[in-house]
């Protein structure tokens, strides 16, 4: 009987099969077979698997407060922008929040549907690794629940907080993160044309290499801290 040697639940455990199927080398000696491909084992698994989103909202109702998508955008693991667009909320808008969305109404005239939109971009993010900061906000404006495992917070990572020298259980804007760690600014010019969720995007998935790695290897461990 030859053996393998695989990672099941992140944890090395040796398995019995049968006498000519296995990769025995030498005398009862076993070689390791290659661990599945995971999150961390290139740093987010192949890069086309690991994207980062951002989106920008804009308010519908009485007074403004409810929050809908207006904008949507998604960068590869290079920055890469896989999709950018105006989306166009079902309900009026009321508020364009303009000096933090950066959508104005002229913005509205070439945007696309909201379920016409919603269904190209979970298409993108369909079994991927999706980084974003204070995600859950953006999966509420697409009326989507992410698979916890696939799902990466930079707004609730405690080791980003503990190298940008910020408390760990502290929920830290995605500026200030970026201006400690990527040594860059970002948002810098609100009151004319708010946010850019392509730049937001990008700098998320900056945030989340810094991590990656030890990040990765700490779900292997604790898988339920996703």
């Amino acid at each position: 009987m030859g053996c393998v040697w695989g990672l099941v639940g992140g944890h090395s455990r040796r398995r019995r099969r049968r006498a000519g199927a296995g990769r025995a080398t030498g005398a009862g000696r076993c070689r390791p077979l290659a661990a599945a491909p995971t999150a961390g084992s290139r740093g987010g698994g192949a890069a086309d698997a690991v994207v980062a989103i951002d989106c920008e909202m804009v308010g519908t109702g009485p007074g403004g407060r409810r929050s809908a998508l207006a904008r949507c955008s998604i960068v590869g693991y290079g920055g890469d922008v896989l999709y950018d667009r105006y989306v166009r909320p079902a309900a009026p808008v009321v508020d364009f929040r303009t000096r933090w969305s950066g959508v104005r109404r002229q913005h509205m005239a070439r945007a696309v549907p909201f379920v016409a939109a919603r269904k190209e971009i979970l298409r993108i993010l369909a079994g991927k690794l999706v980084v974003g900061h204070a995600i859950y906000n953006d999966f509420k404006a697409l009326k989507y629940f992410h698979p916890q495992a696939l799902t990466r917070d930079t707004s609730k990572m405690p080791l980003l907080n503990r190298k940008g020298g910020f408390p760990e259980n502290a929920t830290v804007s995605l500026k200030r993160l970026a201006k400690e760690l990527l040594h860059k600014d970002i948002q810098v010019s609100l009151r004319e044309s708010g946010h850019s969720s392509v730049e937001d995007a990008r700098t998320t998935m900056e945030l989340y290499k810094v991590v990656e790695v030890e990040w990765e290897q700490h779900l292997l461990l604790t898988p339920k801290q996703q």
